[in-house]
């Protein structure tokens, strides 16, 4: 007995290593006590201490999978920089200074971890790579943040950033949405993000169909990925999803054509004349290179199959003389591939984009008209005074720019004082006027009236006073830009979609002219003075009989020209840099626009603005990048429309038609 209860002890004490070996092997300490986030995160230690854009991108998908409570606030702890990793056992903390160390704290509960000197933490500083695709993973709790603000946001990030992960989320979160507007954008980002990310091609054609003829910049944006190319070369039919076959000589040339062989690995490089004449001078042997004799090699052809010879023999590297590059072309086929491997989807892209791209062109003539009207209204208002003086008084008054900036300047001033800008500028648009008003009349009286029907002096005269003025606003003002600030209410545009939009300061300047143009008719067709200034423009001499002063109205109308110039630069001064040379930016257009609607004339002058701002505009969009070739081709226009029309567009009988 006791022999048998020896030997069962002894094949017990054999088994149990066999048993053991068996067994699998226990897990280590950290990963079988520590599990969820925590576990992720202790598994992950050092990625997260040391990340780079490359490789992150796992870990962030393993932290956002564990679909943690606590996984929010640790990605907000990353990408605010606010975690630490404790060099001697790589524990991961939030980490707070305090003193000459750091206040630690559990990462996912913020519970109290205790203390560390500043020399046992190492910060973690994840780089805007980085960051950026921590908050990428943040958006899907950012969706149903309760607060408004915050949801935009994470939407704005996905219209700019999403991946195919977001899609999920961003579904889940829009029944909830009690944000009606919102849960508009929410709809649409999910219809754009399946477009990108849809499972099937059905999914992405019918949310590319569900756009309809929207012309928005994003839904386009979206779009135009879809449709992009890439030129290939094949050895036989093209694969993939084909843009367009393309032949040699139609759509391709041979030399892209043979590039594109050469990159595929379809053809050897080719050989310049250079390398072939080199390698033609080292192997000649015996008069001869490869079989040909030297007095042969004048022709281009001889050489060529004197180096095939060398290639057969293995003498020289396999490249492609000029017969052999014309055949390799010859023999391949050539494509542009769509990168989008679906047909489906790239109809359907190309479909929508088809559709609305008359649209897209209406808008974009819809909004170039409308800077032209913007443009026009803001040349009418600087150059209405200057069609009083020139079309009444026949006086060249080259300072009229500097009426202009004197206004400008008028506005600054009164905003030094008044610090509501809304009150500011109604206080100085009528302080303007009475300033260069009163300026105009004594330029008038000092200098002007000395100098009637003398244009040559009155022009080098005004010319100086141009110049003088000039110099002393900087005396005054300085030689930095001033700023006179538009009110709150002011700020912004009307955007009617992505395309057209005009901002609220030129809408602004647009109402100010046609209230100028209103008051001037009233005044020129309802009031004595206005009969007066009729009668002095058509015939002076005769108004003179009749008991009007000519030299009166011609100080008043000087006054009233200027006055006028006074307000345009408080207009133009709320959106152009208020310099000491702000109003010689416009006076070459202000005259431009007289001479070419009329002199004398309001309307010409509105028909001369409109005519000069559209033909700016529409130079620009033909030539957007040399603003200076479309001022010269401007007045070369203007020049050959004065050959066949000197009067301009509405001519004035009387004085200031020269009759």
């Amino acid at each position: 007995m006791r022999s048998f209860i020896l030997a069962l002890t002894a094949s017990l004490c054999l088994a149990l290593p066999l048993q053991a070996q068996d067994a699998p092997p226990a897990p280590p300490a950290a990963e079988s006590t520590i599990s969820g986030l925590a576990g992720v995160i202790a598994g992950h230690a050092d990625a997260i201490a040391k990340p780079s854009r490359q490789t992150i991108g796992p870990v962030i998908a393993a932290i956002t999978a564990t679909a943690d409570p606590g996984v929010r606030d640790f990605l907000r702890s990353w990408t605010d920089r606010t975690l630490g990793q404790r060099k001697s056992d790589g524990a991961i903390f939030r980490i707070e200074k305090a003193g000459d160390g750091y206040r630690l704290a559990d990462p996912l509960t913020g519970a109290d971890a205790g203390t560390a000197a500043r020399a046992d933490i190492s910060e973690i500083k994840p780089n805007a790579g980085v960051q950026g695709l921590i908050a990428g993973a943040l958006v899907q709790f950012q969706l149903s943040d309760p607060d408004p603000a915050k949801r935009r946001a994470a939407l704005d990030t996905l219209a700019r950033e999403a991946t195919a992960e977001n899609l999920a989320p961003l579904r889940a979160a829009i029944d909830d949405e009690p944000d009606a507007a919102i849960k508009a954008q929410k709809q649409r980002v999910e219809r754009l993000l399946t477009i990108r990310f849809g499972e099937t091609p059905e999914e992405r054609v019918d949310a590319i169909q569900s756009f309809g003829g929207d012309m928005g910049l994003d839904y386009r944006a979206t779009l135009n990925p879809i449709l992009a190319v890439a030129r290939k070369a094949f050895a036989a039919a093209p694969e993939g999803n084909v843009a367009r076959e393309l032949k040699p000589g139609q759509g391709i040339d041979a030399e892209e054509a043979y590039a594109l062989l050469v990159s595929a690995g379809l053809a050897p490089k080719r050989l310049t004349h250079a390398e072939q004449r080199a390698a033609l001078e080292a192997h000649i042997a015996d008069g001869a290179v490869g079989g040909i004799p030297v007095a042969e090699l004048a022709e281009q052809s001889a050489r060529d199959r004197a180096y095939t010879a060398l290639e057969a023999a293995g003498q020289v590297p396999q490249a492609a003389t000029d017969d052999e590059v014309s055949a390799a072309i010859a023999a391949h086929r050539y494509a542009d591939i769509y990168a989008e491997p679906s047909e489906a989807v790239t109809e359907a892209a190309a479909a929508a984009l088809k559709s609305v791209s008359l649209k897209v062109d209406a808008m974009y003539g819809l909004d170039l008209g409308l800077d032209a009207l913007s443009l026009t209204s803001i040349y009418f208002l600087a150059a209405i005074g200057l069609a009083i003086t020139f079309g009444v008084m026949r006086v060249i008054n080259m300072a009229h720019g500097e009426f202009i900036t004197m206004g400008a300047y008028t506005g600054y001033v009164v905003q030094s004082y008044i610090s509501d800008y809304t009150t500011s500028i109604i206080v100085a648009l009528p302080l303007a006027f009475a300033v260069t008003f009163l300026a105009g009349v004594a330029m008038e009286r000092l200098v002007i009236r000395h100098l009637y029907k003398r244009p040559l002096e009155t022009l080098l005269a005004t010319f100086g006073i141009s110049i003088a003025l000039q110099q002393l606003f900087k005396n005054i003002f300085g030689t930095q830009a001033r700023p006179l600030t538009a009110p709150s209410w002011l700020d912004g545009a009307w955007a009617l979609n992505d395309i057209v939009s005009i901002s609220y300061i030129r809408i602004a300047i647009f109402v100010l002219a046609m209230i100028f143009l209103g008051v001037f008719l009233f005044v020129m067709n309802r009031t004595r003075l206005g009969l007066e200034v009729r009668a002095v423009t058509q015939n002076p001499s005769m108004a003179a009989s009749m008991g009007i002063n000519p030299d009166r109205i011609n100080m008043l109308c000087f006054g009233f020209g200027s006055g006028i110039a006074g307000i345009a630069g408080v207009a133009i001064g709320l959106f152009a840099k208020v310099t000491s040379e702000l109003g010689s930016d416009y006076i070459v257009q202000s005259f431009m626009t007289v001479v070419v609607g009329g002199v004398g004339n309001i309307f010409g002058t509105l028909a001369g603005a409109a005519l000069v701002g559209t033909l700016q505009k529409l130079i620009e969009a033909v030539n957007p990048s040399n603003t200076l070739a479309a001022q010269t081709y401007m007045i070369l226009f203007i020049i050959i429309f004065i050959q066949f029309r000197p009067r301009g567009i509405i001519a004035l009988k009387g004085r200031a038609a020269g009759d």
